[in-house]
């Protein structure tokens, strides 16, 4: 391995490290905020236990009705607790990951639809260049072949009468016979 080859891996390696490290800032930053989110989860959890709790000794709810309001506060507070274990932080950055990937997919699909539309705009564009340039060159063939028929009935007027009444020898005898040409 050259000198060289050796710098370049070194370059390489320093770049991706600091990638590394800005994706594991990341990456410890949303562990902390699902660690704070499960905190505050569990909180709103045991709080509504005890509201329950004390709402049903002042008879403002019977039995059935604070086991249930405590038994769902219980597993509010309960997922509050997971997710502030390791094994909910893994969870929730599956989901975190799962919603970039959704994301992702969405902002390509818009991008392949933006893609889309500017091709066939050119496409649009082009054909109707293409249709004005067809009738362009229709129009100057008209154009010349009108001329040339003017031209024609201008040096057919010049030509007199009785020019135009010349006939070749025995023409006329082919016209009473009633072969036409």
């Amino acid at each position: 391995m050259s000198f060289r080859e050796i710098v370049v891996t070194v370059r390489a390696v320093n770049r991706a490290s600091a990638q590394f490290s800005r994706i594991q800032s990341d990456v410890e930053s949303l562990a902390a905020r699902v660690k704070a989110l499960g905190s505050a989860i569990a909180a709103v959890g045991a709080t509504g236990v005890a509201i329950g709790h004390i709402a049903h000794q002042f008879g403002i709810l019977n039995d059935e009705q604070a086991k249930v309001v405590n038994t769902t506060m219980m597993v509010v507070s309960v997922l509050g607790m997971f997710m502030r274990t390791s094994w909910g932080v893994a969870v929730a950055q599956k989901v975190y990951a799962a919603a970039t990937w959704i994301a992702t997919a969405a902002q390509n699909a818009l991008n392949i639809s933006y893609a889309t539309f500017l091709a066939l705009t050119g496409v649009g564009i082009a054909v109707i260049i293409a249709a004005a340039a067809a009738m362009w060159s229709f129009a100057n063939s008209m154009n010349s072949a009108t001329a040339s028929v003017h031209e024609f009935n201008a040096a057919a007027s010049e030509v007199p009468m009785a020019g135009r009444s010349i006939r070749r020898a025995g023409e006329e005898e082919l016209y009473r016979a009633g072969v036409e040409y």
